[in-house]
């Protein structure tokens, strides 16, 4: 299934049914009196967290949303049916948000949380609710109210406890898939990864969500290459890890180029912790090991681990690490 983590949806809830105009007719009824009933309400839209989704591709091929119109009064005082209600089922970690504003609407985090994005129209009332003992047959039936309409952007974002960044061709992909079950694309040959994808990690009897971010590159936050626009993936992350090729020639400068990608995207992704490890250990002999570790740590001014996904090296101390600082936090913390 393609991955789709943005979509655009118009939504529109049903129009309430019409109020009936109406009265009684009988044999040996002289004065019936009014008996028109009330009109349906129109159907809600709703959008839902369900379980077995991870991409918004289904809202690429359907992007318009309408609920059920109410059903319209009848006499001998009949309310009319109310619509169908319409729900967006989407993954967990979607944002909805207004398209033309971009102000938030809901955000879902927990599978079965539903939120009311457009209420349908309340019915029109019919002439049996108008009569009174000054006016025994009303001639007033209301019209249904409209219903409501908008367009929203969804916008998927992970929900992982531990995030992977770095350069393309830094190892992420080939990290995830040796301490996880994940089985992103690995080669022999330099590409980066096109989305991302998550894992989970199993430690010490207990286990964490780790997520693959599709590698950035200088000029990411004004769009080069595959932009930021994963970044949003790691917002909800309460720790991320940075890896850094260690068969690189300027290990300071491929840090200090994703650190400032990271700055400037906001969202509060500078301020999370962050682990920094030199990567591709297995492909540096011990001076040029040390020669980078220094120059990083100078770099970063603070302690980097060395470590190779290759090799298994330095792996499981990375993952204690990752696995301290998750359980630190409270599942609220991680979101933003």
């Amino acid at each position: 299934m393609k991955f789709l983590d943005q979509a655009k949806v118009y939504v529109r809830s049903g129009d309430g049914g019409n109020g009936c105009l109406s009265f009684r007719r009988e044999k040996f009824v002289e004065f019936g009196g009014p008996d028109g009933g009330d009109g349906g309400r129109g159907g809600d839209v709703w959008v839902e967290a369900v379980e077995g989704l991870n991409t918004l591709i289904d809202f690429r091929y359907r992007q318009h949303h309408r609920a059920g119109r109410g059903g319209n009064g009848a006499g001998r005082n009949r309310t009319g049916g109310a619509g169908a209600d319409a729900v967006l089922r989407v993954p967990e970690g979607t944002e909805v948000v207004d398209f033309d504003t971009g102000a938030p609407i809901c955000d879902l985090t927990r599978i079965g949380e539903r939120f009311l994005i457009a209420r349908g129209g309340r019915g029109g009332r019919g002439n049996a609710r108008f009569k009174s003992a000054t006016n025994r047959a009303p001639r007033r039936a209301d019209p249904g109210e409209p219903g409501e309409e908008a367009t929203m952007a969804l916008q998927l974002k992970l929900i992982a406890d531990a995030g992977l960044v770095g350069l393309p061709n830094a190892g992420k992909s080939t990290m995830l898939s040796v301490v996880s079950g994940a089985r992103p694309k690995i080669a022999d040959y330099p590409f980066t990864t096109l989305v991302p994808a998550l894992g989970v990690v199993e430690l010490d009897h207990d286990a964490f969500v780790m997520a693959d971010i599709p590698g950035l590159i200088e000029g990411a936050h004004e769009g080069a290459g595959l932009g930021d626009r994963f970044l949003r993936h790691v917002e909800r992350c309460r720790i991320l890890l940075h890896l850094v090729d260690g068969t690189g020639d300027d290990v300071a400068s491929a840090w200090r180029t994703v650190r400032d990608e990271v700055v400037a995207y906001g969202g509060g992704l500078a301020d999370k912790p962050e682990i920094l490890a030199l990567n591709k250990a297995d492909a540096l002999i011990g001076e040029e090991r040390d020669a980078k570790r220094a120059a990083l740590e100078a770099a970063a001014d603070r302690p980097v681990a060395v470590v190779s996904g290759v090799t298994g090296e330095g792996v499981q101390d990375i993952l204690r690490q990752i696995h301290r600082a998750v359980r630190e936090f409270e599942p609220e913390a991680a979101l933003p």
